[in-house]
């Protein structure tokens, strides 16, 4: 699995939403800015061939899914680069940095406390 680019995950970003569909029912939900139709079609070709999307073809009409999860994807790229970049690879330090700033409460801690016990 590789990184993909900025304009790659805006498109994971509808297909995750989508779960399944076509690039003329993706094409809306670019808005900020648009993208041209044939755009979506490119990205979604490399997204494709870069394994995190699949489809179905009926004739010459394909029907895109997500082959990779999002939760994957956060894992690897997201999650993992934020804690090493910004907490000295500590998820402890990322929780603190949530409790000091007020952007967790400690019923929140407390769900999440339960959550780590049971497993």
């Amino acid at each position: 699995m590789e990184k993909l680019t900025a304009k790659e995950e805006e498109v994971m970003q509808v297909v995750w939403k989508m779960e399944q569909g076509y690039v003329k029912d993706m094409v809306p939900q670019f808005t900020n800015p648009p993208l041209h139709y044939n755009t979506v079609s490119t990205i979604v070709r490399n997204l494709e061939e870069k394994g995190y999307i699949g489809h179905k073809a009926y004739g010459n009409t394909h029907e895109y899914y997500p082959i990779i999860t999002k939760e994957a994807y956060q894992n690897r790229f997201v999650l993992t680069k934020v804690v090493d970049e910004y907490f000295d690879n500590s998820y402890k330090n990322l929780v603190s940095y949530f409790a000091k700033n007020e952007k967790i409460s400690a019923d929140e801690l407390r769900e999440i406390l339960a959550m780590i016990e049971k497993k």
